[in-house]
């Protein structure tokens, strides 16, 4: 759907308006076809059996092919059809029951007079009474998903019909699930019971079937309650909770039935409102899902009794009186209950196929003002005219508020997420090198902003105003150029600064430390050779893996070898400097025993250049293992290892890198000595914000004297217990360094992760020494800085290293009233060394628009990067407040980005719906799974280090990278053609979506599962594990057996091309279904509720709901 479309004021996106019959608009901005509603209404209790009657005296109306009636009541959603079915085995990213159950709107239920027959998903009741009366619309009782909203026909904030009924979700095991009422909502009992011939309202859209293709033949449903008998089923005894899926054809589309529209009847208490859709408005009816097909064209075949006649419905209660689904006051026999079907509220899936479909085809030219991306799950190809391309710079918003007024009263946060070194694919050319010559970059006199495409040049081309102060400076005579009659220089697309977003100008002397152009880089391997060490191998894995790998260092451009030095340390509680210059025979080994005066002995032949030193080096790495193999040794230094890397860098005169392997809490007397802190009683009190925070300020002024040397680190952590990783990360995370960390580590199981992350590490191009600022025109200024980083004033972000992972994101408040005509401008200019010790700007650009109207700017947000944000913000919030105050500022902050829009952009509508923006429908699921993550909401296995480690990857992610790892990929593997080489159709990360025969693929950019199915075909098993039978695969294993038949092949390239795209390594382990390691495979199944006590994203979008109507209330 084009984000950009100019909307009506007050009338909503994605929706049809009342009046305009043939008007259909759906999901994705494609069109849909129109939809009959459901003919079936509740299922209100157990039945005997099912006899094929129509009722008496109510004939069924033929399809209507007019317009309906003028007084219509409620909408069809466009783009909604009749859900398919599938098959035994299929994936789907649909509804979860067995069988589904319906019944014709006209026919009532004999033994359950109580509740009308309603166009509602069933409420499942498979034993008790049934409720002694149906309870009324819930809070949401018409959710809708949609730009500025069209009106609610009069009186009723109803959704559209059901094309079929919504099951409840998930497996329930026994009746005892559906019992009692908890106290707060328990059913009101004086509501009127619905006559037959009391009609529901007639739709305000054509009617016609549904043009779907039929589904792929054996798709598969997730296990849940069993129903009444279907076409080919036998129906005996009360439904029971099913193993496998069972499988229907779904109705066919039935047409309206006559009579006047009325007021809906109540609804079952059990499944209050009608379900948000794929579009927006609430109702089982659900869209195509995303690879596969619609609904079966198949005759229903069956029908239930009579029933006597009932009174009218009343008027719809207010749905206030329906507390919203706290997970907390609810009995256990009602929590796992959904109330509203979740394939009715927006999917995250179905968002991202929809963008890859509409916007994957074309290149983003980057021309325009203020153009929003496609997503970052998009495959798509750059073309730079004039604005850094969305690999280098994502915006939460790509259309700003005016005034900080009208920012405050939005609540979203105005923030870009900046990668300066992206790397980019190689289909797009690396940004172009400027070299000035001695004069250096044309600048701004008054701010200092680098020469872009946005300067305005005057006077014939002798003169330029700033695009960002407007001040006037000369051009550098040097410099000069005519202009064209556009005003434009003549040179304009011969010079990348005047034409592109992206470029790069060689820096001068002048942006030079001390005046003096730096020297190449230098790397040093320090290595911890205590006992641990030893004793699991990683010593003798590394200096074998260092023999090789030296010979691939980072290299400039063409350049034969590379011009970065290495230099060589190992220690335990006491320090091994190593001379290995290429004049000797034997390396030499020279010992630091005082730890707390760190100095470096000796300076000619500890850093060298590899080729003219190799055969000294390779003696070494393979001495190293064997001179400490007896050691006994088990306690170890950690911050003088640090001091004395950034020692040797200082005598150097060089920037440069330290790689540490380091296996243990520091505990040895030095300085940086650390306790043992880890106290699990913390957790969930106001000091549990302790166990985020570094132990002592040590580390803090070590990290701010490697940051002025230029001195990296990048640390690799093998612990066995616990380690302090809040406290270790610190210099890391302040020289722009990364921590990988392996815990129990084992040469077998964990080598092959080790070494690709290390090559990896040491193979990829960083900058060195280097100085970001964002220059911002006037109206706004860059106020706060997330990721991994130094800052020692407000506007310079120091990096002692800089690689193409590490983002810094950057939060920008109004200082002035900015001007819809101009827009507002960001200029990112990164100094920094290459590794060739090239003194290099790299300079990004970037224009917004600006906007007086709120839904200008709702209709240009982008909620990945909003979300990326979010997380920052809460991430760096543990540090200096209980987790439970930030979560609930967190639920705060969106209600009021939501509710703000439905107040003032969305028409006026019954409080029971809930409207979300177009841009902003997947906020809620995506929040929520912020919010379950194991820094906000750790589960009992959850280390105090795991914490730690997570909060500090997150802080310099990416927006690809915080997207999948809050929302992970799962991929079913056994439906997917063998000979396609495309990715299989992801589905929705939730339980219910698994089949029992199936092997499915889960991703998070750390982690990597391979479930396998109880039932799944022996075939299969014997392809893909080698060995007969589900009970003989091996639970945990990290390597498939490499196999010569095409499912095998299949999957392999499946997984290798998932490490391919990630930055860090992840480990396979293959978990079978029912086995202990699946609740480490659930926790990344985040649709659903979470063993620490997180909400589903069912529960938790009824909890926004009810925070949004308490701020417009």
């Amino acid at each position: 759907m084009n984000v950009n479309q100019p909307a009506p004021p007050g009338v909503p996106y994605g929706q049809p308006q009342p009046g305009y019959t043939g008007y259909q608009s759906s999901y994705g901005g494609q069109p849909g076809p129109v939809i009959p509603p459901s003919p079936y209404g509740a299922y209100n209790g157990p039945m005997p059996g099912y006899q094929q009657l129509p009722p008496p005296g109510v004939p069924r109306a033929p399809p209507s092919s007019g317009t309906p009636p003028a007084s219509s009541t409620t909408r069809v959603p466009s783009g909604q059809s009749a859900y398919g079915q599938f098959g035994q085995g299929d994936v789907q990213n649909g509804p979860s029951s067995t069988v589904q159950m319906q019944r014709p709107m006209s026919q009532p239920f004999v033994p359950a007079p109580v509740a009308p027959p309603v166009n509602q998903p069933a409420a499942y009741q498979p034993y008790g009474p049934p409720p002694t009366s149906a309870q009324v619309t819930s809070q949401m009782a018409g959710m809708q998903i949609s730009g500025p909203a069209a009106p609610p026909p009069s009186g009723l904030g109803y959704g559209p019909p059901p094309t079929s009924v919504a099951s409840a979700s998930g497996n329930f095991p026994g009746s005892s699930q559906y019992g009692s009422y908890p106290p707060n909502l328990a059913p009101p009992t004086s509501l009127a019971q619905a006559h037959p011939g009391a009609q529901t309202p007639q739709r305000s859209a054509p009617l016609q079937a549904s043009n779907f293709p039929p589904p792929a033949a054996g798709a598969s449903r997730p296990p849940s309650t069993a129903g009444p008998s279907m076409p080919g089923q036998s129906f005996g005894g009360p439904p029971v909770s099913q193993s496998n899926h069972a499988s229907s054809p779904p109705p066919q589309a039935q047409p309206p039935m006559p009579g006047p529209p009325g007021p809906p009847p109540p609804m079952h208490s059990t499944q209050p409102g009608y379900q948000l859709q794929q579009n927006g408005s609430f109702g089982p009816a659900r869209g195509p899902q995303p690879n596969y097909g619609g609904a079966f064209s198949g005759a229903p075949n069956f029908a239930s009794q009579p029933g006597p006649p009932q009174a009218p419905p009343p008027k719809r209660l207010d749905p206030d009186s329906i507390p919203s689904p706290q997970l907390n006051e609810l009995p256990p026999q009602q929590k796992t209950r959904h109330r509203i079907d979740p394939d009715a509220i927006p999917s995250p899936i179905q968002v991202i196929e929809d963008d890859r479909n509409n916007r994957g085809s074309e290149p983003f030219v980057t021309g325009a003002r203020g153009q929003v991306p496609p997503l970052v799950t998009t495959n798509f190809v750059v073309k730079d005219q004039g604005n850094a391309s969305p690999r280098y710079i994502r915006c939460t918003s790509y259309n700003i508020p005016c005034t900080s007024d009208m920012a405050k009263q939005a609540q979203v946060p105005l923030a870009a997420v900046i990668k300066p070194l992206a790397r980019l694919p190689p289909e797009e050319a690396p940004p172009y090198v400027v070299d000035h010559g001695e004069s250096g970059p044309v600048r701004c006199n008054r701010c200092k902003a680098y020469m872009c495409p946005f300067m305005q040049f005057i006077e014939g081309g002798r003169r330029f105003q700033c695009c960002f102060c407007s001040c006037v400076t000369e051009v550098p005579p040097q410099y000069f150029q005519h202009l064209d009659h556009t005003g434009k220089r003549v040179d304009f697309y011969d010079r990348p600064e005047l034409s592109l977003g992206s470029y790069e100008f060689l820096a001068t002397v002048d942006y030079c430390k001390n005046n003096k152009f730096p020297r190449p880089p230098a790397f040093i391997f320090m290595i911890d050779v205590s006992y641990n060490a030893i004793r699991s191998g990683l010593v003798k894995l590394l200096c074998e893996e260092l023999k090789s790998l030296l010979d691939f260092l980072p290299r400039e451009g063409g350049a034969e070898e590379s011009a970065i030095r290495v230099g060589f340390v190992t220690y335990n509680k006491v320090l091994h400097f190593y001379n290995v210059k290429s004049s000797l025979a034997q390396p030499q080994m020279m010992v630091v025993s005082d730890v707390a005066d760190m100095f470096v002995p000796l300076l000619d032949g500890f850093l060298v250049n590899v080729s003219e030193s190799r055969t000294v080096i390779n003696s070494l790495l393979d001495q190293i293992p064997e001179m400490f193999a007896d050691t006994r040794e088990t306690e170890t230094v950690f911050a003088p290892v640090i001091q004395a890397g950034m020692e040797a860098l200082k005598a150097a005169e060089c920037p440069g890198k330290l790689f540490l392997f380091h296996t243990s809490l520091p505990i040895a007397e030095a300085p940086g000595k650390l306790k043992n802190r880890d106290d699990r009683k913390l957790l969930n009190t106001d000091k549990e914000k302790t166990l985020f925070q570094p132990q002592t300020g040590f580390y803090q002024s070590l990290a701010k004297e490697c940051v002025t040397q230029g001195c990296c680190v990048d640390l690799f952590l093998f612990p066995n217990q616990y380690v302090d990783v809040a406290t270790l990360g610190v210099v890391p995370h302040h020289t722009g360094g990364s921590i990988y960390k392996y815990a129990c580590f084992q040469v077998e199981s964990d080598q092959e992760r080790f070494l690709s992350d290390l090559r990896r590490d040491v193979q990829k191009d960083v900058g060195f020494d280097a100085v970001m600022r964002v220059r911002t025109s006037t109206g706004i200024r860059a106020t706060d800085f997330f990721g991994s980083f130094y800052m020692s004033n407000t506007t310079d972000v120091e990096l002692a290293g800089l690689d193409g992972d590490k983002t810094v994101t950057v939060e920008f408040k109004h200082d002035d009233r900015l001007s819809e005509d101009s827009g507002a401008l960001i200029q990112c200019a990164l100094l920094y060394t290459s590794c060739a010790g090239q003194r290099r700007l790299r300079i990004h650009n970037l224009s917004l628009n600006c906007c007086t109207q709120l839904a200008d700017l709702y209709r240009n947000c982008e909620t990945d990067t909003l979300i990326n944000y979010l997380a920052k913000f809460a991430y760096r919030g543990v540090l200096s407040s209980p987790v439970k105050a930030v979560r609930d500022a967190l639920i705060s902050q969106c209600a009021q980005i939501l509710a703000c829009y439905r107040k003032n952009c969305a028409s006026p509508s019954s409080a029971g719906q809930l409207i979300l923006p177009e841009c902003m429908k997947l906020l809620p699921v995506y929040l929520n799974c912020v919010l379950k993550s194991n820094v906000l909401q750790p589960g009992a296995e959850v280390t105090t280090d795991d914490r730690a480690y997570v909060r500090q990857l997150v802080t310099s992610m990416d927006v690809a990278e915080t997207n999948v790892f809050f929302y992970p990929r799962l991929l079913p593997l056994t439906k997917v053609p063998l000979e396609s080489s495309a990715e299989p159709p992801a589905i929705r990360a939730s339980e219910e979506r698994l089949s029992k025969g199936d092997v499915y693929l889960l991703e998070n950019g750390l982690s990597l599962f391979l479930w396998v199915g109880a039932s799944v075909q022996q075939g299969v098993v014997q392809n893909l594990f080698s060995v007969p039978s589900f009970s003989q695969i091996t639970s945990g294993l990290s390597v498939l057996p490499v196999l010569e038949n095409p499912l095998s092949k299949r999957v392999r390239d499946l997984i290798d091309s998932f490490r391919a795209q990630r930055s860090r390594y992840m480990k396979l382990m293959v978990v079978k279904q029912e086995d202990k390691l699946e609740m480490l495979f659930k926790h990344f199944l985040v649709e659903d509720k979470s063993l620490s006590g997180g909400a589903s994203y069912v529960d938790f979008l009824c909890h926004m709901h009810k925070e949004i109507r308490q701020l417009l209330s």
